[in-house]
């Protein structure tokens, strides 16, 4: 049976404003969708005087880039997130997979009477909660974190409105992909006194002086393959963990929007090593090729135009798995 959103989005309120104690959950390897929805939706009810941790599984550090949107201080390591909390609102994350070694919270919830509140925007989303606020439609998860503070009937200010409007123009590539309702919450948003150069400069286009360096070893190591993707082109990057070395996590992400900027090829893909022989790819497409389902054949998933996975063994059979999944 499909999800009844409004009734979801209610009975999500319900359960929200009636918690004293929550704890919110971002996916491994957090952007600002996941981390900015957990944020928003954490500090209305920290203020309300709820109990409130967020945290994620993987890294062990919170993204430098992130960091000022942590404005009650809600961020709390792994080991702080309780075994089974009482409820457990995970944001942006398809799959248990996704939440890395905090996966385990999920069941150790629900084996104990609690519920677990999904809130996400995957088409790929495994329903794997007890309750399920999932638009499939929607550009970003922190559009679905506003309808349900909505639901919730809080005045937006400005910290709350900052973790929402981070969310989705990074998902939307800075509104690129965003259709006029989008702009429209973008604007309801900016009215409460954020502002967007301070908000997206940080996320999206500043970086130390050494991300020159890495991004020429990298790019100077990239590969085109045309004959890929039934003809239409492959463009992949491999950022090893010496190339990554001393710098964020950001760093290494935003690698794929250069690689995606090739226009011989409908689909981009880098491939970051996170330890020995384990790798993190994330797959970009122009138009005409559905990554997701890329993705999903390679265990992993996301959207249409972008998606990722996760991979044991060398770059160089990683790249011939992939290819054998562009042509599938």
């Amino acid at each position: 049976m499909a999800d009844d959103l409004s009734t979801n989005l209610a009975d999500a309120a319900r359960l929200l404003a009636e918690a004293d104690d929550v704890t919110l959950l971002a996916h491994i390897n957090p952007d600002a969708d996941t981390l900015g929805s957990a944020l928003a939706v954490g500090l209305v009810l920290h203020r309300r005087g709820v109990r409130v941790r967020v945290s994620f599984g993987e890294p062990d550090v919170v993204p430098e880039s992130l960091l000022s949107l942590d404005f009650a201080g809600l961020l709390v390591p792994p080991s702080e997130v309780p075994a089974a909390p009482p409820l457990l609102v995970v944001m942006d994350t398809g799959s248990l997979g996704r939440l890395g070694p905090l996966g385990d919270r999920v069941q150790g919830t629900i084996d104990a009477g609690g519920q677990v509140i999904v809130v996400d925007h995957h088409v790929s989303n495994t329903r794997y909660g007890t309750l399920h606020v999932i638009d499939e439609k929607a550009e970003a998860t922190a559009l679905i974190a506003l309808r349900l503070l909505d639901e919730l009937d809080v005045e937006l200010d400005e910290p709350v409105a900052r973790c929402l409007y981070a969310g989705v123009a990074t998902d939307t590539g800075s509104f690129r992909h965003a259709g006029p309702a989008v702009h429209e919450v973008a604007a309801r948003l900016l009215a409460t006194g954020v502002d967007a150069e301070s908000v997206l400069r940080p996320l999206m286009f500043e970086h130390p002086f050494a991300y020159l360096g890495m991004l020429s070893k990298v790019l100077g190591r990239a590969g085109l393959d045309r004959d890929a993707a039934g003809g239409l082109g492959l463009a992949h990057a491999v950022v090893t963990l010496e190339d990554a070395r001393g710098l964020r996590s950001e760093e290494v992400e935003s690698v794929v929007d250069v690689v995606r900027s090739v226009r011989e090829a409908e689909v981009a893909a880098v491939f970051k090593e996170l330890r020995p022989g384990f790798w993190s790819v994330s797959l970009r497409a122009v138009s005409r090729v559905d990554v997701r389902h890329v993705a999903q054949r390679l265990g992993g998933g996301g959207h249409r135009l972008a998606s990722g996975f996760t991979f044991e063994g060398t770059s160089e059979q990683l790249l011939a798995e992939l290819r054998k999944a562009l042509e599938s």
